[in-house]
């Protein structure tokens, strides 16, 4: 039993100004997101979901990199992440079985030499819900200039028996980031005597 694709969206947005104010050059996000048939759907509790995850996690995760990386070259990717929604028939444990797995994700990771986790959201939605893929830095999870949002919608999907499996990709963190990152945070909390306790 295989992820069937019934269909595979693409959403891609440049901000140029934000708060009135040009950037230093724009960042555009990307969000790829394949539809699939959910493989558990209808056949009541499925205790081992594994077999299904082995079979063919990877084979989607390769494919949606790879559409991805036809859109954005990996080597401008600043910022990633993923999402997943799941139909009213399905559990948000079909979302989370498919992309929390390294079978999935590792083809993201290596096609961008990363070396933090990839952010995520996993949910249920109805056809049309809105689909929120958080990015943060490929490399560095303390920098919060990439902590960035990707929004898109697919108006007919997710179908009751299906799910959304999307990646989202960044050349950039946020136009005019000022809160610093945590590590400036840490100086800052040591300097003035506090512990964290």
């Amino acid at each position: 039993m295989s992820f069937e694709i019934r269909k595979i969206v693409s959403y891609r947005e440049t901000t140029f100004i934000e708060g009135g104010r040009a950037g230093d050059k724009p960042v555009t996000m990307l969000g790829i997101a394949a539809v699939v048939t959910n493989p558990w759907a209808g056949r009541g509790f499925v205790e081992d979901l594994k077999p299904e995850i082995r079979q063919h996690c990877s084979a989607l995760g390769e494919e949606i990199v790879a559409r991805l990386l036809r859109e954005m070259p990996g080597d401008t990717i600043e910022a990633y992440g993923k999402a997943a929604v799941v139909g009213a028939e399905g559990e948000i444990e079909h979302a989370s079985a498919i992309i929390h797995t390294l079978r999935f994700g590792n083809h993201y990771r290596r096609a961008v030499n990363a070396q933090s986790y990839l952010s995520f959201t996993n949910k249920r939605g109805a056809p049309g819900t809105s689909i929120q893929i958080p990015m943060m830095h490929k490399d560095d999870e303390g920098f919060r200039s990439h902590y960035i949002t990707l929004e898109m919608r697919i108006e007919d999907a997710p179908r009751a028996n299906e799910i959304v499996v999307a990646l989202g990709a960044a050349d950039g963190g946020r136009l005019h980031p000022r809160i610093g990152n945590r590590y400036q945070d840490l100086e800052e909390l040591a300097a003035e005597g506090d512990t964290g306790q």
